[in-house]
Parts: structure tokens; sequence; C-alpha cells
């Protein structure tokens, strides 16, 4: 008899790309934990839906040692997807894969605590400007470091903006947007309508816990006085 049945197709293989957030601890380890720990306090959601990985070049640990620093972050909820800066002689079962050639993006610093306020006022940066026609669908990232950013319609849930000068977002902002990311202290962010799940100015984050409600679903500006994040309506 013949046989009609369709060809096997063959199994493939897809490149697909991700952002992901680089973590090198620092010796020595206990202060470095501390520090993280504050900054978690501070930011409990900054690592939601993030992929990381965990540069480990300026340990130089041990396997043992590498399997109690994996250990500490699984214990703080973070999950390593990747290592790099090691051998592969140091990873076995169990540990996540050895990673090589990352291409370095954009740096988010949290800070210890908020730095006091400066009398002498620093610089105007240098900025230009990026217009995103239409809105930011969940899952998209923006960065753009030399400048400001200035978004047409929405910024959804799960999105991310990340600009050197400040954020203008003529619909809604559900998304996360972090303005003056190139060392801005004057940057600002202003939306149409303020339901974020975390903001950012300089080296200064809230989370949508640290916000309340009072401002929700308003035309709202934020910007940076004192050290501390501040937030008005526009309404």
């Amino acid at each position: 008899m013949t046989d009609l049945s369709p060809p096997r197709r063959p199994v493939q293989l897809r490149g697909r790309a991700f952002k992901s957030l680089v973590l090198a601890p620092e010796l020595p380890l206990p202060d470095w934990f501390a520090d993280l720990d504050e900054a978690l306090k501070r930011s409990p959601t900054l690592f939601d839906g993030r992929a990381l990985i965990l540069d480990v070049a300026a340990l130089e640990p041990a396997a043992s040692d590498l399997d109690g620093l994996l250990a500490e972050l699984g214990s703080r909820q973070i999950r390593v997807l990747g290592i790099e800066g090691t051998t592969v002689s140091l990873l076995g079962p169990g540990r996540p894969p050895l990673l090589v050639q990352g291409r370095p993006s954009s740096t988010i610093e949290i800070p210890a605590q908020p730095e006091p306020e400066v009398p002498v006022a620093p610089p105007e940066p240098a900025t230009t400007s990026l217009t995103i026609e239409g809105s930011v669908r969940s899952g998209q990232s923006i960065v753009h470091p030399t400048g400001d950013v200035t978004v047409m319609g929405s910024v959804s849930s799960g999105a991310e903006i990340l600009a050197g000068g400040s954020i203008h977002v003529y619909g809604a902002l559900r998304g996360r947007a972090i303005a003056g990311a190139a060392r801005n202290p004057r940057a600002r962010i202003c939306c149409r309508k303020f339901e974020p799940e975390l903001l950012g100015i300089d080296r200064l984050v809230r989370t949508a816990e640290e916000m309340g409600n009072h401002l929700r679903g308003k035309a709202v500006q934020i910007w940076l006085d004192g050290g501390a994040i501040k937030f008005a309506s526009l309404d």
C-alpha cells in the first residue's frame, strides 16, 4: 500500500533576543547583600518579571561559594537564568548555564540612601528627543539615555521607558518609567492618566505601593526636590 501520510517536519530552532539585568556582587559579600536588601525594601517589585544574569567576575568563587551565593539570592526570590565571569569547570548540574559575549546596555543604580540636596545647580545636560507615535505595548522596553522621550499614546502595564531626560506620556502611564537616567535630577515625568507600576528620577525609584492612590487616574507631573520624588496634579 502507498503511504499517504504527510512528511514529518524537521525540528526547528529559532533565535530570539531578550533584555536582561546583570547582578554583579562585590566583596565583602555581607555588605553587598545588605545594600541589596535595602534596595528591595524600597522597591520590592524591582526584579519582578525580569531576566537576571549573575556576573561573578569580581569574586573568583570556588564551587561551594557559588552554591552559597545562588542560595542567598534564591532566599530573596531572585532567580538567576545564567552566569558569566567564570569558567565551565565551576558550573555543573543544577546550576545556571555559562553565558559569554554579552553586550553591555544601560545601567540602573539604586542608591543606599537619598543623596542630600546640593546647593550648586548641576549643569544642564545636552539632550535629544525621541517621539513614539502610538503606544508602548506590554513587554516593550524603550531605552533613550541621551534625552527626552515623548509617547503620543499610552504605556501599557509591563512596558518600560528609560530616558536620560524627561518622559512625557499623552495617554495613560501604567508601566515603568525612569527619567533622568543620565544623572539628570532636573528631569520630570508627566502623564495624562497616572497608573504606574514603578517610577524613577535620577537614582531614586518609587513603586506603586509607595505612591498611594490619591492621584490615580489623574493628569500628574513628577519631579525631584531635595532628594525626594514629588507628585502633583496637572488638572
